[in-house]
């Protein structure tokens, strides 16, 4: 009896070790999983403020919320189920959807330029709170539109690095992935759009020290808003255009892609020293190329064609 009760014991263990094991190894994954999803999480982050801009400040956490619930709902509920089927019975079907989403961003982009630069434009943008106060479900319903599109990249990526995994290792991975990714990027979006709040804590305090920064983040905040805005525009035109990029040449269609790839090298060889910086901006600037030319051709169809039709 006693030795089937330590064979028993054994054997729990060994379970016990295998779990742990199992347990490591998916952290490990998720791990890397999020890493190399680092630079859409990036541009996730630089996105989203603009949606908050100029809207009632009381309201911008309560609209931040609404718009991660949105997020972990699009990852969670929609992609994760549908990227894990797609792997198991129709792979190949991947890039061209992440390729339409990569088009929307385009769009989107190009949109925001028009919108800012184009014959109609007549001064500076209106703030979303216009007199008759935000339209916060259409500023949320955006804001998900566009997050799902970044969210189904980084999961993908994320499915990409952990493939050789099986079906229930690479579900609790990429849900790991997105819980933690989720939060992060709308943790770090809350605290951006609250800083101004932060500085005027600051200025209250008797330090002196504490006063000076908690005036210069008040000061520099609005800035810094508008920066954001900037570079969230500049983001959707930079991952569209990349994920336009990548999907032509996973298709098999490599023109394109090893244009850009011979342009990297160049660049990086005439600066051994900074080759890999040179080699990302390089990227970069044709991704972002590629999504202005794209993005211009959609709001031409979108909107110039069916302007010519009513005239």
């Amino acid at each position: 009896m006693s030795g089937g009760l330590v064979a028993l014991l054994d054997d729990v263990a060994a379970l016990a070790r295998l779990a742990a094991t199992s347990v490591d190894d998916i952290g490990t994954a998720a791990g890397r999983a999020s890493a190399k999803a680092a630079g859409v999480i990036v541009d996730d982050a630089a996105v989203t403020p603009r949606y908050v801009q100029g809207l009632d400040p009381k309201r911008e956490l309560t609209i931040i919320w609404r718009i991660a619930k949105g997020s972990f709902r699009n990852k969670l509920v929609f992609i994760l189920p549908a990227l894990l089927l797609l792997s198991e019975f129709l792979p190949w079907l991947l890039t061209p959807l992440l390729m339409v989403g990569g088009a929307y961003l385009c769009f989107e982009g190009a949109e925001k330029l028009w919108e800012k630069f184009g014959p109609g434009h007549h001064g500076p943008e209106k703030p979303a709170a216009a007199e008759d106060g935000p339209d916060e479900d259409a500023v949320v319903s955006g804001a998900v539109r566009t997050d799902f599109i970044l969210s189904a990249e980084i999961m993908v990526i994320s499915l990409n690095e952990v493939a050789g995994e099986g079906l229930l290792s690479r579900a609790v991975i990429l849900a790991i992935v997105a819980v933690g990714i989720t939060a992060l990027v709308y943790g770090v979006v809350a605290l951006i759009v609250r800083m101004d709040d932060i500085g005027l804590g600051l200025a209250e305090r008797e330090s002196p020290g504490a006063q000076r920064i908690g005036r210069a983040l008040v000061k520099g905040m609005p800035k810094v808003m508008v920066l954001l805005a900037t570079v969230g525009v500049a983001a959707m035109l930079w991952v569209g255009g990349h994920i336009l990029l990548v999907g032509t040449h996973d298709l098999g269609w490599h023109g394109l892609y090893d244009a850009v790839h011979h342009l990297e090298e160049l660049v990086a060889h005439a600066s051994p020293a900074l080759d890999g910086l040179l080699a990302w901006l390089t990227n970069t600037a044709a991704s972002a190329l590629l999504g202005v030319l794209v993005g211009a051709a959609i709001v031409a169809v979108m909107h110039l064609i069916p302007r010519r039709s009513h005239a």
